[in-house]
């Protein structure tokens, strides 16, 4: 059975464009952040800035991240149709930043990657990723994935000072993925699956026996 690759050509886009923009000159970053006074202004931050990083720690913590998920999928062989739910949460987690007056802006993987783990548990739990025991491995995925949301408390405490980083965390991202990620994978249930299976070779056809006068 041939493995799809979608959702590890989308882990391959946020690997590759995360590093080629930490190279990249700050003013190319500037017009690649989103912040919640501009995104009318410049849409395409609601999916660059997913790629932009000020600090290398982050950086480097997000790609881990990153490839623990992606080898994850690798095992997983989730259907196109995961990627679809993950590939729309993306912008959507990123403009519903919008509900906290308080951020001003916001960058970084981590909302795109607490949505591709949501997307991966729902999808397990309904039995769309074909693998042995993928409801135990979903509620799994979806506890540890609830337990991490509810120690954050981001509804309350959507920005917090890191003070090991020196930076600003924004907690918000990781709710707003979580959510579109559990909401829009649900629905990815509707949609027909396909099966990637190879093709058997077909035998040959018989010869024609018919006696002709």
């Amino acid at each position: 059975m041939r493995r799809p690759r979608s959702w590890l050509l989308l882990c391959a886009l946020h690997g590759v464009a995360s590093m080629l923009l930490w190279w990249t000159q700050p003013t190319t970053l500037e017009w690649m952040t989103w912040r919640s006074d501009e995104d009318l202004h410049f849409p395409w931050t609601l999916w660059t800035s997913a790629w932009v990083y000020q600090s290398t720690p982050q950086l480097i913590g997000h790609q881990l991240a990153l490839g623990v998920l992606t080898a994850f999928a690798w095992v997983v062989r989730p259907p196109w149709t995961s990627t679809l739910a993950w590939f729309l949460a993306w912008p959507l987690a990123q403009a519903s930043l919008l509900l906290w007056p308080q951020i001003g802006y916001a960058i970084g993987l981590s909302g795109v990657l607490h949505a591709g783990w949501a997307v991966l548990a729902v999808q397990l739990l309904q039995r769309r990723i074909e693998m042995p025991q993928a409801q135990r491995w979903g509620g799994l995925l979806l506890a540890g994935l609830v337990l991490k949301l509810g120690l954050e408390r981001a509804w309350d405490h959507p920005v917090v000072w890191d003070s090991g980083n020196d930076r600003s965390l924004v907690q918000a991202a990781h709710l707003a993925g979580a959510v579109w990620g559990l909401c829009l994978g649900g629905l990815a249930r509707w949609l027909p699956a396909v099966r990637w299976r190879a093709r058997a070779p077909q035998p040959p056809a018989p010869p024609d026996e018919t006696v002709h006068p």
